[in-house]
């Protein structure tokens, strides 16, 4: 095994220098206060850079430390040969990394049949510059970018500064209660992710070098090192890949596991292909479904690049608030952002829309990736209701184009067990923590040895419940089992 890179620092400025934070004795930390599933109403954070209500808002904070040398040993083709130095930088917005240069790393980590349409330049320079992730909604970028000598880009890591805990999809905001019911600052904190996306992908974007492993152990203590200037609480990493969690328990990290559903393509040639393999009832089920969609005079088109006009943006957005203001409370990303989507990412983009009388009544938000479509918002217009639309809009139509367009599964979001009996099953996702307080990280270490046991027992009762045949449930198991 390679030895870990290290690191030759540079002298960089003290940041956030508010002092230490208050540190209590280990054994006061309890893991019983750690998965409360709601937040205490005295908790308040602003989405300004203030963190706290109150605390010194107007105090300006200068957040970007100098570059950083590292001194990268133990690589394979290290043989009588001077060791690589590469220089790690932060930036304050992905439009400072040319784009080409970004999505090579990204196409290198996941290899271009598997590219996660996420991690791509357009997709998260278009939440920025549309002002959806940025500062003033408490997420201001900080991505990291490791250059060799020769100053070309080797590795990336979107990286966000965070006031608060909303747009992750990995819950821990029990954690920021009991980080303050102790007197202790949960926020700000570190979040490497895509904002507003529960979806599995890199994290740690690396240029296909023979000396890959070592630029990612100076990008994970980077990381680390950033979490300490910065004066932070923690460091958090969700929705990596799967090899990504392997190497960051070795890295020092937390390990926490989830749930979601997909769907998955068993070379199909039609949908009807693909119910052959469910149940009889299950498969009953679902015809019924989709017979009451033109029963209602409703007609489901699906709409691809320049198919997609402005007007279609405007009237999905009007979707969008409609959910956001009824369900969630609160509208993550603008409207200028799906123009922008629209703009960059063209025939990556699917969306689904139904009509009624000429009319769009309700849409479908879908992102196309090297093997995979990823379903991501739906909306209605208000007081609209068909029933089993959103079936219709967000489940078949979605298999549908994914058999059409031979892509390997459909990753249908977060949450909702009611996926399972139409043909999506639960798969794990993954996360990585690191705390700076020693105490909280031995007492969250604890409770997730006690979640991830019962999240893998929910799995399997799910798999359980599958609605396909016998033999085929045995081949997703096995899969499945092969994952975890």
């Amino acid at each position: 095994m390679a030895s870990p890179a290290v690191a030759t620092r540079r002298t960089s400025p003290t940041f956030l220098a508010s002092g230490p934070r208050h540190r209590l004795r280990r054994h006061e930390y309890s893991p019983s206060k750690l998965g409360s599933p709601s937040l205490a109403s005295r908790l308040k954070v602003t989405a300004l850079f203030g963190w706290i209500k109150g605390d010194k808002l107007a105090r300006t904070r200068e957040l970007i430390p100098s570059a950083e040398s590292y001194t990268l040993t133990g690589s394979d083709s290290e043989v009588d040969m001077k060791p690589h130095e590469v220089s790690i930088s932060i930036v304050s917005s992905i439009m400072d990394i040319p784009p080409a240069e970004w999505d090579a790393c990204a196409v290198d980590s996941a290899e271009p049949e598997k590219l996660n349409p996420f991690l791509t330049h357009a997709f998260l320079s278009s939440l920025e510059e549309s002002g959806s992730a940025v500062k003033e909604t408490g997420w201001l970028p900080l991505h990291i970018v490791a250059r060799d000598e020769n100053e070309h880009i080797v590795g990336v890591v979107p990286l966000y500064l965070k006031s608060h805990s909303r747009g992750e999809f990995v819950f821990d905001q029990s954690w920021a209660e009991a980080y303050y019911s102790y007197g202790l600052e949960y926020y700000p904190k570190l979040q490497s992710c895509v904002p507003f996306t529960p979806v599995t992908g890199q994290r740690i974007l690396l240029r296909d070098t023979s000396y890959r492993d070592q630029v990612f152990d100076a990008l994970v203590k980077a990381l680390k090192n950033l979490a300490t200037k910065l004066n932070v609480s923690s460091l958090h990493i969700t929705f990596p890949s799967e090899g990504e969690f392997s190497k960051l328990k070795d890295r020092g990290l937390l390990q926490r596991i989830g749930l979601q559903y997909h769907w998955r393509n068993r070379n199909y040639k039609s949908f009807d292909d693909f119910l052959m393999d469910l149940k009889q009832p299950k498969r009953k089920n679902i015809r019924q479904e989709r017979k009451k969609i033109p029963a209602q005079n409703l007609k489901m088109k699906r709409l691809r690049g320049d198919e997609i006009k402005s007007s279609h943006w405007d009237t999905f957005y009007k979707f969008y608030r409609n959910t956001t203001d009824n369900h969630w409370g609160r509208a993550y990303l603008t409207r200028e952002f799906f123009h922008l989507l629209g703009e960059k990412m063209g025939d990556k983009v699917m969306l689904i829309v139904a009509e009624h009388d000429d009319k769009l009544v309700a849409g479908a938000l879908n992102l196309i990736g090297g093997d995979t479509l990823y379903g991501r918002l739906w909306g209605c217009l208000p007081d609209v209701h068909f029933p089993n639309l959103h079936f219709e809009a967000c489940y078949y139509q979605a298999i549908e184009a994914a058999i059409e367009l031979n892509l390997s599964k459909v990753e249908a979001g977060a949450q909702g067990e009611h996926k399972i009996q139409r043909g999506y099953l639960p798969v794990t996702t993954y996360s990585c923590h690191y705390f700076l307080e020693p105490g909280f990280a031995t007492a969250i270490g604890n409770f997730l040895v006690h979640e991830t046991a019962q999240v893998k027992h929910v799995i399997n009762v799910l798999r359980d419940s599958g609605p396909y045949k016998e033999d085929i449930m045995k081949e997703f198991a096995a899969q499945q089992d092969d994952e975890m």
